[in-house]
């Protein structure tokens, strides 16, 4: 049995002309009182004893529960006059069993209560704290943890011009220990936990922990406050962001995606967000993504960085996200290189590991401490390792064109989309996604496993998009999928011949694909195509089991005869022809290939030796999907 103290004895001033007289414990939430949640969510937590604590219209409390039956035994204790949070709790102690949850009186939550309690038994700590980032960090009471997640220190608002802090709030739930209080029993009244009592303890050497959590708890002292839970309560979202439930979430790289991409970033003023970063952040904060950053600082092993130096550097991060209302829920880095020979590196650190990306260890860290959804989650970067790591993770990869830009070669890892920058990322996942997914559900629902699913149509129609969303959402459906470009078997620009075919190696691509196609699996070298250089790239080791789901997609894909004995879906892409041919035109351009004259021609010879074979293989199709109607193109 564990026990929960609830302090319930504010008036709710600010809350006044919505509690009609009542005490701010008893202001109505959707239709219930919030103690009457706030006792029902603990014992859905296990939670089965609870101690009020109550002061101002006590009398109206006592009569609230002689009315209502609980799952809990509910005790109430008066304190008599106003003590402060802190005061009033070490007022009853005595009461107390040994261990406690504390809780405040005006916030509504829903948290792994078995999770926490978990943490705090392993750290051994005397008190353990929630604590969780916001998006308005700069006037928010900050608390500072060692790297062991101890408090080292509680920074109130104001903070001083330039202070850089982590974006850590109290969230004002704890678990304590009655031995850590009782010789604090005679501690000043009126005084407070947050900025009172717990920066005493810590001062005097008491062992407090901060429990980081994104779960959903906020206070509801103002009107406006009130009717934003309310809402997140009807809407969902205070269920949905229990760590009981899955969570999706956006794994980002740092440096080149939402930093600008130096040599190496060794201190705080190396450290420039990229444009676009903070509002990406917050467009993920707000449509219910958990935000977590991956990165490899190898700095620290070359011993060019201290882990303090590290530090400050994500202070600035967060800082700078906080000053637009954003923020990360967690940042994972990689200490370690595997390379030795650097003058001031730390030996320790120079080993193999599997947290360096492109391996996955990060991001399975994060997914099991965050109980996150894989096939529902995202990562983004600009490197061909954190697509790799990306693909290791059973993540959806967005390579930025920003920082590397993918052109780092170090891996044969093609990313499932590609953006100009994190903005346009954050545009796509959150807004354009869905309606993609919402478009290829008639296909994802006919496929079946081992089908062989053409995706053809003309140049920058948005073939490998729907492409890659389509094998996304088989995946959410437990099949196994791939997408393959017909781009990776292009010819050399120098051996091009005429028309559409002339430019493709589609015999090629039917004999890699083969024993594949009659029915049985492979595992093999499959080319890759590099665009910039307009030439082949490395090979890349690509299994397909008997049962994979395989999406060919290219301008050629209905053109081929792709011979054997898979069920065969044809789906053609096509598009408004203005954004088509600005599409066209400025990836050439963007490629440096030409010039906007140069590019307006190329259009004008495809449009003559490949619009109308395309066109005739839109006979064979199953299917046409017009990807321009199923959204309003916006980069923003």
């Amino acid at each position: 049995m564990t026990q929960a103290v609830i302090l319930a004895g504010g008036k709710g001033t600010r809350l006044a002309e919505r509690l009609n007289g009542r005490p701010k414990p008893l202001v109505d939430v959707n239709g219930t009182p919030l103690l009457e949640l706030q006792i029902r969510t603990l014992a859905h937590h296990g939670i089965d004893d609870v101690v009020v604590l109550v002061n101002h219209a006590a009398d109206q409390i006592q009569a609230f529960f002689e009315q209502r039956q609980f799952p809990s035994r509910v005790r109430l204790f008066d304190d008599g006059e106003p003590r402060g949070t802190a005061g009033a709790l070490l007022a009853c102690l005595g009461d107390l069993d040994d261990r406690f949850i504390v809780v405040y009186g005006d916030t509504l939550f829903d948290i792994d209560i078995g999770h926490m309690l978990a943490a705090h038994e392993a750290s051994g700590a005397d008190a353990t704290l929630l604590l969780h980032p916001n998006d308005h960090p700069a006037d928010s009471d900050l608390v500072e943890i060692d790297a062991c997640g101890r408090v080292q220190a509680f920074h109130g608002y104001p903070h001083p011009d330039g202070a850089e802090l982590r974006n850590l709030v109290n969230a004002a739930f704890y678990i304590v220990e009655k031995k850590a209080l009782l010789a604090w029993r005679e501690f000043p009244v009126p005084s407070d936990f947050a900025k009172d009592l717990f920066p005493a303890m810590v001062r005097a050497g008491a062992h407090i922990s901060g429990y980081v959590s994104f779960e959903y708890i906020k206070d509801l002292g103002t009107p406006k406050r009130l009717d934003k839970v309310e809402k997140h309560l009807r809407s969902g979202v205070v269920q949905r962001a229990s760590r009981q439930h899955l969570q999706k979430a956006v794994f980002l790289d740092r440096d080149g995606t939402l930093n600008v991409l130096r040599d190496y970033v060794r201190r705080p003023t190396d450290f420039e967000l990229l444009p676009h970063a903070a509002e990406a952040v917050r467009a993920f904060n707000n449509a219910e993504y958990r935000v977590v950053v991956v990165t490899n600082q190898p700095v620290l092993a070359r011993g060019e960085a201290s882990f303090d130096d590290l530090q400050r550097i994500h202070n600035r991060l967060e800082s700078r996200l906080g000053e637009a209302g954003a923020y990360v829920d967690s940042i994972y880095f990689c200490p370690h290189h595997p390379d030795a020979g650097f003058v001031g590196e730390v030996p320790a650190l120079k080993v193999a590991c599997d947290c360096r990306k492109p391996q996955p260890g990060m991001m399975r860290e994060a997914m099991t401490a965050m109980n996150i959804q894989a096939n529902d989650s995202w990562m983004i970067g600009d490197s061909t390792a954190d697509m790799l790591a990306a693909r290791r993770a059973g993540l959806r990869s967005v390579l930025v064109e920003t920082g590397e830009a993918g052109r780092d070669g170090k891996f044969m890892a093609a990313p499932d989309f590609r953006f100009a920058h994190i903005g346009a990322a954050a545009h796509f996942i959150v807004h354009t996604y869905p309606l993609l997914a919402a478009a290829v559900n008639e296909w994802v629902l006919k496929v079946q496993p081992g089908d062989l699913v053409l995706v053809g149509g003309s140049a920058r129609t948005g073939k490998s998009t729907i492409a890659s969303v389509l094998k996304s959402e088989l995946v959410v459906r437990k099949l196994n999928a791939q997408a393959l470009s017909l781009d990776r078997w292009l010819r050399p620009a120098a051996e091009r011949g005429a028309g559409v075919l002339g430019r493709y190696a589609l015999e090629e691509a039917q004999a890699d694909l083969k024993d594949w196609l009659r029915g049985g699996a492979i595992e093999a070298d499959l080319p890759s195509y590099d665009r910039m250089l307009r030439d082949r790239g490395q090979a890349e080791r690509t299994v397909l089991a008997q049962d994979t789901v395989l999406i060919l997609e290219g301008v050629p894909a209905l053109l081929a005869d792709w011979q054997g004995t898979r069920r065969i879906w044809r789906l053609q892409i096509e598009g408004a022809e203005a954004p088509r041919r600005a599409r066209v035109e400025a990836d050439l351009i963007a490629r440096g290939l030409a010039d906007a004259q140069g590019a307006a021609n190329a259009y004008e010879q495809r449009q003559q030796d490949e619009t109308p074979s395309v066109a005739a293989a839109r006979t064979t199709a199953d299917g046409v999907l017009d990807f321009d109607s199923i959204f309003s193109i916006h980069t923003p």
